[in-house]
């Protein structure tokens, strides 16, 4: 279940993981292993140990969440 990303997402720029998990309403477990296999954006390295992730992917991925799903899968656990 996604929450309302107008109160969390800024209207640009970047968030960290947990911004991102709060927004999409899945653990940071579920959350990675969609990186893993493709159906969410792979972060941005921000510095050694920072990635993070563009705004507009995220809001990409809340708009059409089927798109970032393979095989037509659906993008929650």
């Amino acid at each position: 279940m996604l929450k309302s990303e107008n109160n969390v997402l800024p209207p640009e720029g970047f968030v960290r993981l947990p911004v991102v998990i709060r927004v999409m309403g899945i653990g940071k477990t579920t959350w990675w292993a969609g990186v893993r296999d493709g159906r969410f954006p792979k972060p941005v390295k921000l510095g050694a140990r920072t990635s993070a992730w563009r705004v507009e992917d995220i809001r990409a991925l809340i708009a059409n969440p089927m798109k970032g799903a393979p095989d037509g899968g659906t993008v929650s656990p």
